[in-house]
């Protein structure tokens, strides 16, 4: 049973970074505790001023987005990347590549992360159930509640564990970096543009930040606690190999 259950990271490496775990389990817990504020602060209402005034920097007093026309354009190009449609397209394949690949764990890593933590997103849709800005004409289509925004969320989980996961298989600390820079980039244009269109307010896209890199970080923390039980079975099991090789060599200790 062990052993089946830490297939899950066999092949992905660990990089040497003494604090990199903490980090990690600090980004979770601040996302954690900035989304529970900020849905504290929905039933005070004491949101709403703040939200308004955000909101409607992005747009003009007719309630249209500021910018030329092909920024709009841009923008409903931009959040497709986090939806539903793009987001299965994209994680089947990169699921079909690691199959392909004979990268079976990986794999299974890659879809329980991002079907669970799409899962909590709907579910927290559903308990907080808020309604969608009114102050404006929506650009694009919406068929659920308002908090947390499920395109940041899911763009946060679904990228960032993307990226955490090539980091892993390889050493170079600029692609390491260049990849996380992208998928942290897309994350935020993604959200912010769900504000620009006018189908959420700036609360829920923060608060969908928050979880959706908490849940990411999770689920990176989960892979190093098993690579690190991993590691330390496979040096339990080669020590009384070694020992039994020292005293069949004759230089054992007499």
């Amino acid at each position: 049973m062990n052993r089946s259950i830490t297939e899950l990271v066999r092949g992905m490496r660990d990089h040497k970074t003494a604090f990199l775990p903490l980090a990690i389990f600090a980004i979770a817990a601040a996302g954690i505790s900035l989304f529970l504020s900020i849905a504290d602060e929905l039933d005070d209402g004491e949101l709403n001023a703040i939200d308004e005034r955000i909101f409607l920097w992005f747009h003009m007093p007719g309630g249209t987005p500021i910018g030329p026309e092909w920024l709009q354009e841009t923008a409903a190009e931009i959040t497709a990347l986090g939806g539903y449609t793009v987001i299965l397209v994209l994680v089947a394949a990169v699921i079909g590549f690691l199959v392909a690949s004979r990268k079976y764990g990986p794999a299974l890593y890659t879809f329980l992360s991002i079907a669970t933590g799409t899962l909590v997103g709907h579910l927290l849709k559903e308990l907080y159930a808020r309604p969608r800005p009114d102050l404006v004409e929506h650009l694009v289509n919406t068929h659920t509640p308002s908090f947390p925004s499920g395109h940041a969320m899911v763009s946060a989980i679904v990228y960032l564990t993307l990226g955490s996961l090539i980091v892993r298989f390889v050493d170079n600390l600029r692609v390491r970096v260049y990849v996380l820079a992208v998928a942290i980039l897309l994350t935020l244009m993604i959200g912010v543009s769900r504000v620009y269109l006018g189908v959420h307010w700036p609360s829920d896209v923060v608060a969908g930040w928050a979880m959706g890199a908490a849940w990411a970080s999770l689920a990176w923390l989960t892979v190093s606690a098993l690579r690190f039980y991993r590691e330390r079975k496979r040096g339990q099991a080669e020590a009384p190999e070694s020992s039994s090789r020292i005293g069949q060599s004759g230089r054992a200790s007499p």
